[in-house]
């Protein structure tokens, strides 16, 4: 089975590059070692949501499935409050500042996925599939599945998540750590509207942060050295604690869905690219979720290398070659790079408690939101 291009992994990311590709005119095939996703079911929000920027909704927008994301459920936000240990001096940023309506939007995982993968339906897509070796050869790529098919491609492309077995077999070496941290996921009911306002507060242990959903709840993301203890609370006991640590912003927590943890880590690869083969997504990097740009930044993969294989597709050129290949590295590492260094070290440099780093950390914040150009400089690159 031949192919120009195969995409390993059915996530988000690598949905959206198969899709991308394929409308493209890019013989594309997608290969994903589970089944197809399930149906989104609306009757509740799926615990796992993005904060989708601007730019990524108009590369969605673009593969032509954001329409449908919209019509049935995305909680756009218009603002966002940052602090430490004082509320009322917040770092504030607001869409009308940069001319824009929304900041972002708050979108399930399970709808982007359904969605996705029904605009992949002329797509070549292989599920329920084990890949049970890599070779990387001058005139292609090949995959050997466990059912004894072969899968040949003049570029493999991984975007099989942080634990990439494509990205081991290619030798690729990662940095990596893992901090010493939980997050803390559920929806939440308060007291107060949130009034499309993300909320994102520092605490020694790591940040809160509170996600406006379109039904008036936030879905919280707690980076927590504690997390267990969180996770062992009675319902009462962790609406009171919540609301403590947000410092009553949106009043008391009046509801409560069910909490699940999940290890925080950072990863990034030595190399995004070799000879017909690339990494995209978490496969390549993973970062502190406290920015909430993850998944936007393998989007942000995908429009890159779509845009470099379609160039090199029109002019004849080889998809595989690795002068190709460097150029989306070379793109593309500086700024996952950027976005690594600053949640890094926004998270280190919050978790430090003195009395001197406190005032000194107070006052960079003020001085931040009273400086309207950098702030939304600041603002602009986070939106895209």
């Amino acid at each position: 089975m031949k192919h120009q291009v195969a995409v390993v992994g059915g996530g988000v990311v690598g949905a959206a590059l198969a899709l991308a590709l394929h409308r493209a005119g890019i013989d594309t095939a997608l290969i994903e070692r589970g089944a197809a996703p399930k149906p989104y079911d609306a009757s509740d929000y799926d615990l796992r949501v993005y904060a989708l920027s601007p730019a990524s909704t108009r590369f969605l927008n673009e593969l032509g499935v954001w329409p449908r994301i919209a019509q049935q459920r995305a909680s756009a936000y218009q603002g966002m409050r940052i602090w430490d240990e004082r509320p009322g001096e917040a770092l504030q940023f607001e869409a009308s500042a940069l001319g824009v309506a929304q900041l972002g939007h708050i979108v399930e995982n399970s709808l982007l996925l359904d969605e996705l993968w029904k605009a992949l339906a002329s797509v070549p897509t292989y599920t329920k599939v084990q890949i049970t070796g890599l070779q990387l050869d001058d005139d292609a790529a090949r995959l050997q599945l466990d059912d004894g098919r072969e899968i040949s491609a003049s570029l493999v492309i991984a975007a099989d998540g942080a634990d990439s077995q494509l990205r081991d077999w290619a030798g690729i070496e990662c940095v990596r750590w893992s901090y010493p941290q939980e997050a803390v996921v559920c929806h939440v009911e308060t007291e107060l509207p949130h009034r499309g306002v993300a909320r994102q507060r520092f605490l020694p242990g790591g940040p809160l942060a509170f996600l406006p959903l379109t039904d008036g709840r936030s879905s919280i993301v707690w980076s927590a050295q504690d997390a267990e203890d969180l996770l062992e609370l009675d319902e009462d006991e962790f609406r009171a604690r919540l609301a403590l640590a947000l410092q009553n912003e949106l009043g008391a927590i009046t509801g409560c869905t069910r909490r699940v943890a999940f290890p925080l880590r950072l990863l990034h690869a030595q190399d995004y690219a070799l000879p017909r083969f690339a990494l995209a997504g978490d496969a390549a990097h993973v970062v502190h979720p406290l920015a909430g740009q993850g998944v936007n930044l393998g989007l942000a993969d995908a429009v890159v290398m779509v845009r470099e294989l379609s160039a090199a597709r029109e002019a004849g050129r080889d998809l595989g070659s690795l002068r190709l290949l460097k150029r989306y590295e070379r793109e593309r590492k500086a700024d996952n790079l950027d976005m690594l260094a600053v949640t890094d070290g926004l998270n280190r440099a919050f978790g430090l408690r003195t009395d001197s780093w406190d005032s000194l950390r107070n006052l960079g914040i003020s001085a931040v939101n009273r400086m309207t150009p950098l702030k939304n400089l600041l603002m602009r690159r986070a939106v895209g």
